[in-house]
């Protein structure tokens, strides 16, 4: 059985995955803050670092700090001591891209004011030439019961709107089950390189919300009526855009081996 040492204690991923993998894999977890110092790396044959920053409000350095910083040093002590595999979670928004799909082909172009997802790109970069066997995982927004951040604002929308916009867009997502999946996968068949794990379904905001309005018993009726407005908008205003623009990942061929929970299901799990 495979050692982890998994560093971002009472992170929603850290613990969430620390919970799923307990009968496959022996894990300790540990904070970013002293933790991850005074762990022994010579115990352990994978390291995984999901410990991150992404406070709009925070400043560079501190996004640095964490991000990046926290990350270097860490693959240091890992490499040092003879650790296997280093897994960084990092984040689609490396590609600095607004509308569209990515794929294995799309470079990252991050946003330069963005420093959460600067700062997470060029920790990617840095690490490639510390740690030989390297995976980085960049998912989409991370959904499930407890999540913290955009899922969690639109099921309270939900609650409160007796009406929706009938929008048809695409959005990559992943339900924290499907990527707990991933991970185990990750470390018990020595994945690297880049990954880009999602849910089987690509996931229209509309029917999301639907999907949310029924779990919860509540009846929403949608328009296209504002259709118009919305496309307008769209263009300049973000938090238009992250609720209804397009923004998602191709489909690969293995997304049927980590993909534990159907897209309804997770729902109704969420919730």
């Amino acid at each position: 059985m495979k050692r982890v040492l998994i560093v971002g204690a009472n992170s929603y991923i850290g613990d969430s995955f620390a919970a799923y993998a307990k009968d496959r894999l022996e894990v300790d977890i540990v904070d970013s803050y002293d933790g991850w110092k005074t762990a022994s790396y010579e115990n352990y044959d994978n390291v995984l670092l999901v410990a991150g920053i992404a406070h709009k409000k925070a400043d560079k350095d501190l996004h640095f700090a964490v991000n990046h910083d926290l990350a270097i040093n860490m693959a240091k002590r890992a490499r040092d001591g003879g650790v296997e595999q280093f897994i960084y979670i990092s984040s689609m928004a490396v590609y600095g891209i607004t509308q569209g799909e990515i794929t294995h082909d799309t470079k990252p172009n991050p946003d330069t004011k963005y420093y959460y997802a600067l700062s997470k790109f060029q920790a990617e970069e840095e690490l490639t030439r510390i740690m030989e066997n390297l995976c980085i995982v960049r998912p989409p927004m991370v959904y499930g019961p407890g999540c913290p951040g955009n899922f969690s604002k639109l099921v309270s929308l939900t609650r409160k709107l007796p009406i929706f916009p009938d929008i048809k867009n695409k959005r990559s997502m992943i339900f924290i089950d499907n990527l707990c999946a991933f991970l185990l996968q990750v470390i018990e068949n020595n994945l690297a390189g880049v990954q880009m794990p999602q849910n089987k379904e690509h996931v229209n905001t509309t029917g999301l919300v639907r999907a949310i309005a029924m779990h919860q018993g509540k009846r929403i009726r949608t328009t296209r009526f504002f259709n118009p407005i919305i496309s307008l908008l769209i263009r300049f205003v973000p938090q238009v855009w992250k609720l209804f623009g397009s923004l998602y990942y191709s489909h690969s061929d293995n997304e049927d081996m980590y993909n534990v929970v159907g897209f309804e299901e997770s729902i109704k799990k969420t919730l």
